[in-house]
């Protein structure tokens, strides 16, 4: 009789407990929601009259005081393809490494360890090691492909733990019975595993993108320049780029508060840009996922 009443007790006292953290979870959610309508709604507040046909496809002039921004569109793109053609074959190759074939031990513990620690290095070390590796050491120079490269590097971290975890969450009873139909193990990876973890492997690769696309310190070091109007024509021309545009625009710029509605315009065409790349993946990966 006295276990009957305990049990009765505990149950509300857990439904509680579970409505209030349930709660908070709503709360802490709808706050996050409403700061990015709050940005989304501040810079097209004040950006949306900069926006127009020859803002998107004309580059600056008079000191940058008037004109466009497609220099810096295009400069983005690049950069942003770039890193992902960098960082996703390599990420993917060595969480496949690390979860399908790496025995479990000190070294790898050692090597998640690292990228672990990668993940939270803050960028402009990244754009520091850029500098001295890809621009100096390999004689690149300031270009699209040290830029490129020193993006793929700040985003491998990302990208390797995302596909970790959605290669772990792929059952092992796909990986036994394809072995036990005698595929090899790579048929078995290759067929199988990859395929069915594809979505989450898609979604770190979403996160890379937002990363690269947004980033400023990395590629004022390596890739980006004050001032170019022409577009690139090879990978080892020099660019701009919208981050970096923003950041000259509102502190180094001749006439700052003259080009105020530019950097709101620039701010929201970043934004609009970074949206697109992210909705086409995640347009792909919700396609995959009707097909499985």
């Amino acid at each position: 009789m006295d276990r009957i009443n305990h049990s009765n007790g505990v149950q509300p006292r857990r439904k509680v407990v579970q409505g209030v953290m349930f709660g908070l979870f709503r709360v802490s959610a709808a706050i996050n929601g409403a700061a990015l309508l709050l940005v989304v709604y501040f810079l097209v507040a004040r950006g949306w009259r900069a926006i127009n046909w020859t803002f998107l496809t004309q580059p600056p002039i008079d000191s940058m005081t008037k004109g466009g921004i497609l220099p810096c569109i295009v400069g983005t793109l690049c950069l942003s393809v770039g890193a992902i053609l960098v960082a996703l074959p390599i990420g993917v190759a060595s969480a496949i490494y690390l979860n399908e074939y790496a025995r479990p031990g000190r070294v790898v513990r050692i090597i998640r360890l690292g990228i672990n620690n990668l993940a939270g290095v803050p960028s402009v070390v990244f754009g520091l090691f850029g500098l001295a590796f890809f621009v100096v050491y390999l004689n690149m120079g300031v270009s699209i492909v040290a830029g490129a490269l020193t993006l793929g590097a700040l985003t491998l971290p990302v990208i390797i733990g995302s596909t970790e975890e959605a290669l772990r969450a792929v059952p092992d009873t796909y990986r036994e019975a394809s072995l036990g139909l005698g595929a090899t193990k790579w048929q078995t990876i290759y067929r199988v595993v990859l395929p069915t973890a594809l979505p989450g492997i898609l979604t770190g690769t979403i996160l890379g993108i937002s990363r690269a696309a947004g980033e400023t310190a990395p590629i004022m070091f390596t890739a980006a320049v004050f001032y170019t109007p022409s577009l690139p024509a090879s990978i080892f021309d020099e660019i701009m780029a919208l981050p970096y545009h923003i950041y000259v625009l509102a502190t180094a710029g001749t006439e700052i508060e003259a080009t105020r509605p530019l950097q709101y315009g620039t701010a929201l065409v970043l934004i609009v840009l970074v949206l697109g790349l992210n909705l086409i993946a995640i347009v792909y990966r919700s396609r995959l996922r009707r097909k499985r």
